[in-house]
């Protein structure tokens, strides 16, 4: 079951391409935008990568930091970071143990063909380790600029 909003955010703990594991008990104090995404250098997880660097700025002035999980690997995550010049962080759950516990893994349909996949999902933490919101299911097209949107009203910064 996927976390609800008002929850303590399911724990986890990943490599990171800086070469460090991040975990979330580590980040108690800051705001987190924890995004779930299928695949390095596709159209939409490119998109979205992006749109979330073009904003960083304004996402570490709310005190937030941004990361990207995915099942790639390291070495995709450093090479899709190197080739769009991405400046969030990004992680690896190869094992999609992380996924599955924030609810982000499931059952997709692409042209007719059904297969389990990454459902693009993202979550804010509050800075207690708290769920403060949810989006499932997450349109790229305007997302990043709603989650910034919803940071600044929940940290108080409208």
């Amino acid at each position: 079951m996927p976390p609800k909003i008002g929850e303590p955010a399911p724990k986890f703990c990943l490599p990171s391409v800086n070469g460090e594991n991040v975990c979330l008990e580590n980040l108690k104090g800051k705001w987190i935008v924890l995004y779930f995404y299928p695949k390095d250098n596709t159209s939409g997880c490119t998109r979205e990568a992006v749109d979330f660097t073009c904003m960083i700025n304004e996402f570490k002035r709310l005190g937030s930091i941004v990361l990207g999980v995915s099942p790639d690997s390291i070495e995709s995550h450093r090479k899709f970071m190197a080739k769009h010049g991405l400046k969030i962080d990004l992680l690896s759950d190869p094992e999609k143990k992380v996924i599955k516990t924030y609810g982000a893994w499931g059952l997709k349909r692409m042209g007719g063909r059904r297969y389990y996949g990454v459902i693009r999902s993202t979550f804010i933490i509050d800075p207690e380790g708290r769920i403060a919101y949810a989006w499932r299911n997450v349109k790229v097209q305007g997302h990043v600029e709603e989650v910034l949107q919803k940071l600044r009203e929940l940290a108080g910064k409208t």
